[in-house]
């Protein structure tokens, strides 16, 4: 779609967004969960339609070269969009944050105060690949009573306007303006310099979901809040008292059952009183598909196990390669993750409650995991209905974030007469 004046849409839709954002924070509970119910019959009976559109950026994708993990983020299938169907329910299902209360206490003057949940506003979503994002991000939106400015990447551009159109007909369905869910519906680049200028003060957070040049440009540029996490280089320490046969299903499930996605370990960092699982572990991961790269203690017990370089330990690969390090102990695994890891997702394996309770209290990441995946780092495994993103920060709200961390707060004080002294 080509734009004439670009700045000048970009700012209608801001406009349009706010006028969205009031309608939607005074409409009932009843009418946002029905409209998210909409939109999953709509997605539903769009199914063919979304395949469709799909298929031409699956095209393109593999005419442009994009790897497999990246192929894999952008495919849906039959499955992943009755998924996406699901994921609406789901959220539709869950406890309405907005007006809930945190807290209320009573002062000895009388006064009683009300921590009370209200909508952001207008939230820009800005995010690559992955099409299903449409459909969680603006159910997660309207959940939270918040409009929102969708710009999907390039790559999803068919399948993501198929989508949104299943969507805003749920909207329509459901008697809310079509703007409390809008996608920009061009490819421009400059695009996103007008979301991350804020459209006049109009946006009131962004949330970038995608790769690190993506998340890096808008926490660089915008001028407005945001809500993300650049990398997501995660770990998976196998304490010398860990199950075997635990740590190689978890450790084959964290890496490949999908490489590609912000959950995945990246490093496998193994005791070295535990270094006699080596063997089997990488047998398991190559058995899978996985390039080991190592460092030279374990390429010494497995040979078959490439170099790695610092770089590796670095790198975010969302691919099937797993870096491995042995460490002396979990002082060692820790002060590593302190130096690579990127504040996302890192876990222990161990039998020792002791060591456990050390890594989760010690790792000062988003999510810290015990005897599991590191794939758990997920909004909807977390109960959440789906995710918007996974923030690293350390400023309003952390790992996988769901409706209620798409509101703010105000304080109610309720009074019978009192004046200050």
């Amino acid at each position: 779609m080509t734009i004439e004046n670009l700045q000048d849409y970009m700012h209608t839709l801001g406009q349009n967004a706010c006028t969205a954002a009031n309608t939607l924070r005074l409409a009932s509970t009843e009418q946002r969960t029905d409209a998210i119910k909409a939109m999953a019959t709509q997605v539903r009976l769009a199914q063919q339609n979304i395949l469709a559109a799909n298929a031409k950026d699956m095209q393109a994708g593999t005419a442009k070269g994009l790897s497999g993990a990246m192929l894999d983020r952008l495919k849906l299938d039959e499955t992943r969009v009755l998924a996406m169907a699901d994921g609406l329910e789901a959220v539709a299902a869950l406890p309405d944050p907005v007006g809930s209360e945190d807290e209320r206490w009573t002062r000895p003057n009388g006064l009683t105060i009300a921590k009370v949940r209200t909508p952001i506003g207008v939230i820009g979503m800005i995010y690559e690949s992955r099409p299903n994002v449409t459909a969680d991000a603006a159910s997660l939106c309207l959940k939270s009573a918040n409009a929102c400015i969708l710009r999907g990447g390039s790559e999803a551009v068919h399948s993501n306007i198929a989508i949104h159109t299943a969507l805003v007909a749920g909207l329509k369905s459901a008697g809310l303006p079509e703007s409390c869910v809008q996608y920009v519906g061009t490819t421009e680049r400059d695009a996103v310099g007008h979301m991350l200028a804020g459209l006049g003060g109009r946006i009131d957070l962004i949330i970038p979901r995608g790769g690190k040049g993506l998340v890096g440009r808008v926490q660089k540029d915008a001028r407005v809040p945001v809500l993300a996490h650049l990398e997501g280089r995660n770990h998976t320490y196998i304490h010398k008292d860990a199950n075997p046969d635990m740590a190689r299903d978890i450790i084959v499930n964290a890496k490949m059952r999908r490489p590609g996605i912000c959950g995945s370990t990246e490093t496998l960092l193994l005791d070295k009183n535990a270094e006699s699982m080596l063997p089997m572990l990488a047998e398991a991961l190559q058995t899978a598909g996985c390039e080991l790269r190592g460092d030279a203690a374990a390429q010494n017990l497995v040979p078959s196990i490439n170099p790695a370089s610092e770089t590796d330990f670095m790198t975010e690969h969302l691919d099937a390669i797993l870096n491995i390090k042995i460490v002396d102990d979990l002082a060692a695994a820790l002060a590593h993750i302190e130096t690579y890891g990127s504040n996302h997702t890192d876990a222990i394996i161990t039998e020792n409650q002791g060591a456990a309770t050390e890594f989760l209290a010690k790792v000062d990441s988003a999510i810290v995991i015990h005897n599991a995946s590191t794939q758990y780092a997920d909004g909807g495994e977390f109960g959440f209905g789906a995710e918007i993103g996974i923030a690293t920060g350390r400023l309003h709200a952390r790992g996988p974030v769901g409706a209620q961390h798409l509101t703010s707060y105000k304080y109610q004080v309720l009074g019978n007469g009192q004046v200050r002294p």
